[in-house]
């Protein structure tokens, strides 16, 4: 007889209480996913979303929500942020990416996190680098939360290892 073992997946984050907590280079990133969230186009949900990406070079790459009446047409600030920075700057690795949401039907004061799509999508960066990439996430006002790696949102996530 097989018996079952049970395991448990847990993961560590940071919380601060207010952006001015975080180190001076990733208050310069949330600050980018604040001002693209801003930019964003979101006339549908009114919940607007920005993302910034810090590569390996330094440069910080920006993207937000682009809603469209036909709603599976739209793309989340992520993936907007991190396919244009694959698509500038191929090759070069992400070391963090900054998230910002709001809405303009009630005030945002808890981080959001990534909607399945945009952690598959970064966990595919992340398996592809070989390095872990670090998520901060935000609301409009309020704390901020710090994840080490896109992993620790999506345990046993799915990659191609799967498909050799």
């Amino acid at each position: 007889m097989h018996m079952a073992i049970q395991k448990s997946i847990s993961f560590d984050i940071t919380i601060y209480n207010k952006l001015e907590e975080l180190q001076e280079e990733d208050k310069m990133l949330m600050n980018a996913a604040v001002s693209a969230r801003k930019r964003a186009y979101a006339p549908y949900s009114d919940f607007y979303v920005g993302a910034s990406v810090l590569l390996d070079n330094g440069e910080i790459v920006e993207g937000n929500n682009q809603e469209n009446a036909s709603y599976p047409s739209g793309l989340c600030a992520e993936r907007v942020a991190i396919f244009y920075a694959g698509s500038k700057y191929p090759g070069m690795k992400i070391k963090a990416i900054a998230i910002s949401a709001a809405s303009l039907n009630h005030e945002v004061n808890e981080p959001v996190a990534p909607c399945g799509n945009c952690r598959q999508s970064i966990s595919e960066y992340e398996f592809r680098q070989k390095e872990p990439i670090r998520i901060l996430l935000m609301g409009e006002t309020g704390s901020v939360i710090e994840c080490d790696s896109l992993a620790d949102l999506l345990p046993l996530g799915f990659n191609s290892s799967y498909l050799n």
